[in-house]
């Protein structure tokens, strides 16, 4: 069935809908969400019972980058810069030498066991090289896996942010097989150009996203996720124009504004927590219809060879090496060896070979999809069972929330002030999401000319308010005061 105008509405909602149904069951036979999207999309597809005719490399490739964007800025606004704050070295060992060192030794090793170049064979590497965030994300949040220590913030910082060095690597590697009398030296000044455009097109742009979502007087709070949207492909798409690299910025944004206070954050969160989940199905399900089973079987063998090095030698390796000059255990360096997911990324990146034409350009697709497929089978269903095998997980009841999700869950408020506000305050004139009060409190109603006004992020404090705050506990009353400028510790 070739996909028109007339149907493809149709046949989306019900993939999409199918999805969904399975998802929810999966894991009740310990298999990832991941597997069962792509599964669907190979069954819907030309080789499947569902005989849909999709071989278009570079819709795919689209769908991929736009799907890739959310995905990374859902989990970059999740990201709590103090829990990250003290493993941002390790974190960038492995997404930098981690990854470099990955797609050498895999390169290495398929060019011995393969016809391919060496080019070719570290162009290979290239694409597996990086663990993938729509894997690590989804399978750590919907496994709701407890660990101890920095461990999870690590996990999810390095499948965040060493996408960009993968792609740098695929980039060059695939010049050269193209060019093959460019030397590796071209490959450093393309290096240092993508990751210091893009880490200062992520700050910058992340600074500006803060002022334009704060400032930026809005009449439906409903705007505002798509005003975010839009000022995420913004600074991926200019980002990626002036020779960055877009995916590291849009990243760095995400982490920026998901530590500071915006209006409706709330409304933001959530809107992007589920387009995260619409995205990583699309994209599975949209890869999963590319690819050709009958083309898979055919390099199965090899795959399976190449896939079992990745997991067993290449990546232990390279987290090793990175993870020299830090102190942390034994056990949690093989727990981070076996969180090395591939997913979707590595798959995306297949299709730039595919488009560049090259002469074994299927060949190494097939072969990404049969890892990254391996990956997630072999890797995702067993993540809680190594990680009790290493004693690095501890009990569910004693994990602690994310900033996020104590954010997004709604506690009772057991404590309630009235609070006046002076005049000469130094808060009047202020926007409520200006003022940084602390996220376990609420202004509920201000009082003001004897009426009473539902506030929200925007909303001005005047001379002579009377804010109606309810709180968590007493403490958070007193980090209230603390945040309005108001010494005294007692009631108007």
């Amino acid at each position: 069935m070739n996909l028109t105008i007339e149907n493809i509405l149709l046949v989306g909602s019900l993939l999409l809908f199918i999805s969904i149904i399975a998802g929810k069951t999966s894991y009740k036979f310990g298999v990832p969400t991941l597997v069962l999207f792509l599964g669907i999309g190979m069954l819907a597809g030309e080789d499947g019972i569902g005989g849909i005719s999709f071989n278009d490399p570079q819709l795919a490739q689209l769908i991929g980058i736009i799907s890739l964007n959310f995905i990374l800025f859902s989990g970059g606004l999740d990201t709590d810069w103090k829990a990250v704050k003290p493993i941002v070295k390790e974190g960038f060992a492995l997404s930098t030498l981690g990854v470099l060192l990955t797609a050498v030794g895999l390169g290495t090793f398929v060019y011995f066991v393969t016809d391919f170049t060496i080019y070719e064979s570290l162009l290979l590497g290239s694409i597996v090289s990086s663990t993938d965030a729509a894997a690590v994300f989804s399978i750590l949040r919907s496994k709701n896996l407890a660990l101890r220590s920095n461990l999870r913030p690590t996990l999810e910082m390095e499948s965040g942010s060493n996408d960009p060095m993968a792609y740098v690597l695929t980039i060059a590697f695939l010049g050269l097989v193209i060019n093959q009398d460019k030397g590796l030296a071209s490959m450093i000044p393309l290096f240092f150009q993508q990751m210091i455009i893009g880490t200062i097109a992520g700050f910058g742009f992340g600074k500006l996203s803060k002022i334009i979502i704060n400032k930026i007087n809005l009449d439906f709070e409903g705007l505002y996720p798509v005003l975010v949207i839009a000022l995420m492909f913004i600074t991926f798409s200019v980002t990626d124009f002036v020779g960055g690299n877009g995916f590291l910025a849009i990243y760095i944004c995400a982490v920026f504004l998901g530590n500071q206070y915006l209006i409706h954050k709330k409304t933001i969160l959530k809107m992007y927590d589920g387009l995260a989940w619409l995205m990583q199905i699309v994209l599975f399900l949209t890869l999963g219809l590319l690819v050709f089973p009958s083309q898979i079987v055919p390099v199965i063998g090899i795959g399976l060879i190449i896939s079992l090095f990745l997991i067993f030698v290449a990546r232990p390796v390279a987290v090793f090496i990175s993870l020299i000059p830090f102190k942390m255990k034994l056990r949690r360096r093989f727990y981070i060896s076996w969180v090395g997911l591939r997913g979707a990324v590595p798959i995306v990146f297949a299709t730039y070979p595919l488009l560049a034409g090259i002469g074994k350009a299927n060949m190494i697709f097939n072969i990404v999809f049969f890892i990254s497929l391996t990956s997630i089978l072999i890797q995702g269903t067993t993540l809680s069972v190594v990680a009790k095998w290493l004693k690095v997980s501890i009990p569910s009841e004693e994990k602690k929330l994310t900033p996020s999700e104590k954010f997004l869950e709604e506690h009772p408020k057991t404590e309630m002030r009235e609070i006046g506000i002076a005049r000469g305050n130094r808060v009047v004139g202020k926007k409520i999401v200006d003022i940084e009060f602390p996220r376990t409190a609420i202004i509920a109603m201000i009082k003001r000319n004897e009426k009473y006004i539902t506030p929200n992020g925007s909303t001005e404090i005047n001379a002579d308010d009377v804010l109606i705050v309810l709180s968590e506990t007493k403490k958070g009353i007193g980090k209230v005061y603390k945040a309005l400028k108001i010494k005294e510790f007692s009631a108007s």
